[in-house]
């Protein structure tokens, strides 16, 4: 019988951008909750936020926004104790492993991503290397730990179909079955972009009734997860209503969940070198994991070590 990998989820975020409703909603809640369900790692993806614009060449910038996801984190409810959260540049298990993970996937496989293609545009010559395997890194960043599930949303799962295919190739060209696992998705949550709404003077009805309205629909999804609700519950409580006294109890509703985490989110940002501590620690936890993983893929390669 094949040997079982103990279950583990790897997910990250970049420091790209600061916590808002959706990534809130779309992610970091949700993370909180896995941390009762299966031991965790919670990485910052600062080598990943290098491949775009926003990220490249802007070394304060990316530095700032690292520490501030990182307070995200923390703020919103992940628990270093037990949860360890790391920045990838801290962790070289990654790079290495991307590098020998280049060589096992292949050239076709790249070409079909369909990321690459809607952020590089027109101009793909244009665009870095980086960007272009950029799902290679993904790959590393769950195999190097072996880990057995993954958060994604609808834009990162043909990214983990990659890593399945290059754990499954790894497998079979250097004949150690099972010794990289089938990352799984964890699929979480209903859609939740903040979208405008356009129609404030009608009033709630059933499900049925929101047919052609996905606005109002999308608002119901955000007014759901937040009360952690179903959203039949949410629709019963304000049916009759008028939209505009629904969008009143979101905005409510809203505030209070996400202000308290925004104000503890300044006070740990007061304190860089502390941010900076837990992102050590959790990095020397990391690569207590993934250096043995690393040294034993090396080892199969061929490489003298």
């Amino acid at each position: 019988m094949a040997p079982t990998h103990t279950p583990l989820v790897l997910s990250g975020m970049q420091p790209t951008n600061t916590l808002h409703l959706g990534n809130y909603l779309g992610a970091l809640k949700n993370w909180v909750k896995l941390q009762d369900q299966m031991p965790c790692l919670f990485c910052v993806v600062d080598m990943h936020a290098i491949t775009a614009d926003a990220g490249y060449g802007k070394p304060d910038e990316l530095t700032r926004a690292t520490r501030e996801v990182t307070a995200a984190y923390i703020a919103g409810g992940i628990d270093v104790a037990r949860s360890p959260i790391f920045n990838q540049g801290q962790v070289p298990e990654h790079a290495e492993l991307a590098w020998i993970f280049n060589c096992v996937a292949r050239l076709g496989w790249l070409d079909r991503m369909t990321q690459f293609k809607e952020k590089s545009g027109k101009h793909k010559e244009r665009a870095s290397i980086g960007l272009y395997t950029y799902p290679v890194l993904m790959a590393a960043d769950i195999l190097v730990y072996k880990a057995t599930h993954v958060p994604v949303g609808e834009d990162q799962k043909q990214h983990l179909e990659l890593a399945r295919d290059i754990a499954q190739k790894f497998n079979n060209d250097f004949g150690v079955p099972d010794f990289f696992p089938q990352p799984e998705p964890v699929i979480t949550g209903a859609a939740t972009r903040v979208m405008s709404l356009r129609d404030g003077t009608k009033k709630m009805s059933k499900s049925d009734g929101l047919a052609g309205r996905p606005e109002a629909e999308n608002l119901l999804n955000i007014y759901a997860a937040l009360a952690d609700q179903d959203r039949d519950a949410v629709i019963a409580q304000f049916a009759g209503q008028q939209f505009s006294t629904f969008k009143n109890a979101l905005a409510e509703l809203t505030v209070a969940k996400i202000e308290p985490i925004t104000k503890e989110m300044r006070r740990l940002l007061a304190d860089p070198a502390e941010i900076d501590r837990i992102l050590g620690a959790g990095a020397n936890k990391a690569r207590a994991i993934a250096t043995p993983i690393v040294a034993e893929v090396k080892k199969r390669v061929g490489f003298i070590a």
